[in-house]
């Protein structure tokens, strides 16, 4: 083996490694691996399963493989074969032809035909995280008789593996901790508008009800009741806008949307490879409620065209729209058609972004076309 093509091969799980390391999600970790395994070993197919506790698969993502493939293929594989060797043995497997292996029992119908196949085990310590699978080495390489992948792709394989053990701990831990903190954040919220609304709204209950059983005796006294289930609303409704407001993100009270949205392409940039970007006008102050619906619309819109767009440039703009605002993020990833997700009752997040604007008085609308890019623009009327 040359120590050329290794360091050429070192250097590709570098590059892999570091899109690994830039998603915090499982699942987008998950789809970074196999894609960056299928890449750097040259192969047809490529697949990545995380066992459950059943003989099955809590996640089984692939590369290679046409979302029209995927479900004609069917429903999860289980734990069989070749795939139940990888994670009982926690061993790497490389076969000239898969389907020779020992416990081969077949594939559904619409099933790509696989042959050559490497298999790599993605463990920490001892605990088996999942197995990655490669199938049909592609280029035309000499091989030592075993299989199309040769023992220099086994030992590239092995150290992506490692790496992707790190990583998709880390994102499990990251999801952990996110359930954490919104779960300690959902308790604190229930607790504040148990302490400070509840009771109030008991109280609210109790006077309208001594109140509606004294408009016929004793009308004046009824007013004051009235009078009193008005101030206890009054109270009410201002304990819950205290506590709405604490949910507004920090940095929009300390540096306003500019600088919020600033902050945030800034770091988008830093941390992915695409080339994100912001502009912004002079920008009149906006309702509290206008410029955290603004801020959020952009975040979806940005996480979109970075996460599942795959856009290579995303820009954001804002500027003054008559008494209000105009936000605009557009990117050149793949795009997608407005309509047919629509019928389709997909991408919740758009639906969301509609809410959003919709709350606050204000407009969105939504370009794109299948490989045209997105162009996503919200309105808001201002106060």
């Amino acid at each position: 083996m040359s120590s050329r093509p290794l360091s050429g091969g070192i250097e590709a799980v570098s590059a892999a490694v570091l899109a690994m390391s830039r998603q915090l999600e499982v699942r987008e970790v998950l789809q970074t691996i196999v894609a960056s395994a299928r890449e750097l070993l040259d192969a047809e197919y490529s697949a990545l399963g995380v066992p459950d506790d059943n003989g099955g698969f809590a996640q089984f993502v692939v590369d290679g493989v046409s979302e029209d493939q995927w479900k004609a293929i069917g429903p999860l594989p289980r734990q069989h074969g070749i795939l139940a060797a990888m994670l009982h043995e926690a061993t790497p497997r490389r076969l000239a032809d898969v389907r020779d292996f020992e416990s081969f029992a077949g594939w559904p119908r619409a099933h790509p035909v696989m042959k050559d196949f490497i298999g790599m085990p993605v463990m920490d310590g001892d605990e088996i995280l999942g197995a990655l699978f490669l199938a049909n080495k592609r280029r035309d390489k000499p091989h030592d008789g075993v299989s199309g992948f040769t023992q220099e792709d086994e030992d590239l394989l092995r150290i992506l593996a490692d790496h992707a053990a790190i990583a998709l701990t880390n994102a499990r831990l990251y999801e952990r901790s996110r359930e954490l903190t919104l779960a300690g954040e959902r308790a604190r919220i229930a607790h504040e508008l148990h302490d400070a609304v509840s009771q109030k709204l008991f109280s609210l209950r109790l006077t309208a009800q001594a109140a509606a059983a004294l408009v016929d005796t004793d009308p004046a006294r009824a007013k004051s009741e009235l009078r009193h289930v008005r101030e206890l609303a009054a109270e009410a409704a201002d304990e819950l806008r205290t506590v709405v407001v604490e949910l507004r993100p920090a940095a929009l009270d300390e540096d306003g949307l500019v600088a919020t949205l600033r902050t945030q392409a800034r770091v988008l940039d830093r941390v992915h490879s695409a080339s994100v970007t912001f502009h912004a006008g002079q920008v009149r102050a906006l309702p509290a409620s206008q410029e955290e619906a603004l801020l959020r619309v952009a975040q979806e819109a940005m996480h979109n065209a970075l996460r599942h767009a795959h856009a290579a440039t995303v820009g954001v703009t804002l500027e003054s729209r008559d008494k209000g605002a105009r936000l605009r993020v557009s990117d050149d990833g793949r795009g997608f058609d407005p309509h047919a997700v629509r019928r389709a009752g997909r991408h919740l997040g758009l639906v969301s972004m509609r809410d959003r604007a919709d709350g606050v008085g204000g407009r969105l609308t939504v370009q794109s076309e299948p490989g045209k890019g997105t162009v996503i623009e919200m309105e808001v009327p201002g106060g």
